[in-house]
């Protein structure tokens, strides 16, 4: 049977699943592609909080386009622009690894969409590779931020800076959370910059130190996760990689809550190493290359 959403968009196959939603490629009126999301109606609604983010950052290069919001039958539905496959999809791809050349073309776009999204008073909350996506089709090589579930302003009315709280419940993705997060303080602009180098670092090693780390129960597991990462100097998490990623997080975890971080400084950092090593701006990422020609070892650039 065909099922049509808004009398504007039918749906095709079934994509992705969670508890309370499914995914579903779709199709418009004019026979573009699109991504239908279906939520059970809830109290607490991933798609109304998701909407409305989308809709404010709409003028932004690599946010996907929000066709439709709206509820039908017992389902909150959102209609968004189909985007590719996850940087960590591709990732995996790639063997596992990517190249110095790519991570540092990725760096330039990834730091782009979390200023932009800031430039909003939004934060993100939860930056990995899973939540950057690909274009597709003319916008292949353009990153796109998704998954704004868990985001949050960090400006309240009248202007006003959150206020510095501890004692916060956790918030994100362990692996790639900041060190301030995981002590429970409230999260601001500087903890989606830490996670970020922690993803470039990731993109570049293929592993984090505190990847894997058992516990009996997900409290335990972050807790040996927060022992590691707390432990870890970022000499030694950058061993093997150049000293840029070491100063990257290092100006990172040294913002003050309520800092507005330098991007343009972060971005140099980046860029000074892309020109030192001799590279192009081609948008030649390593997904693209024969599969001969990718994962130069690190210790080789």
């Amino acid at each position: 049977m065909e099922i049509k959403i808004a009398n504007k968009f039918k749906i095709s196959r079934k994509i992705a699943s969670g508890p309370f939603w499914n995914v579903y490629l779709g199709v418009s009126q004019n026979g573009e592609e699109v991504c239908i999301i279906l939520e059970e109606m809830r109290k607490e609604s991933k798609i109304q909080t998701e909407s409305r983010i989308y809709r404010t950052l709409q003028e932004g290069t690599g946010i996907p386009k929000l066709h439709w919001v709206g509820q039908e039958s017992d389902f909150n539905i959102m209609v968004l622009e189909l985007v590719g496959p996850s940087l960590e999809t591709l990732l995996k791809y790639c063997k596992g690894i990517f190249s110095m050349k790519t991570v540092l073309m990725l760096a330039d776009q990834l730091l782009s969409r979390i200023e932009f999204m800031h430039s909003y008073y939004f934060i993100h909350r939860d930056i990995k590779p899973q939540n950057f996506v690909v274009g597709i089709g003319k916008k292949a090589n353009t990153i796109y931020l998704v998954d704004f579930s868990l985001s949050k302003k960090y400006i309240e009315k009248y202007n006003q800076h959150i206020q510095y709280r501890e004692g916060k419940r956790f918030v994100g993705t362990a692996r790639y959370a900041s060190l301030h997060t995981h002590f429970g303080i409230e999260q601001s602009r500087r903890d989606d910059l830490e996670s970020l180098g922690y993803v470039l670092v990731y993109f570049l090693t293929g592993r984090l130190p505190w990847q894997g780390l058992p516990g009996k129960n997900k409290e335990e597991k972050y807790e040996n996760i927060l022992n590691s990462k707390y432990n870890t100097r970022l000499e030694d998490l950058c061993q093997g990689i150049p000293s840029e990623f070491n100063v990257f997080l290092n100006y990172c975890r040294n913002l003050r809550f309520d800092e507005k971080p330098d991007y343009n400084y972060l971005r140099r950092i980046c860029k000074d190493l892309f020109l030192r090593e001799g590279y192009a701006y081609d948008n030649s990422f390593d997904w693209y290359l024969p599969r001969s020609k990718r994962n130069v070892v690190v210790e080789d650039l």
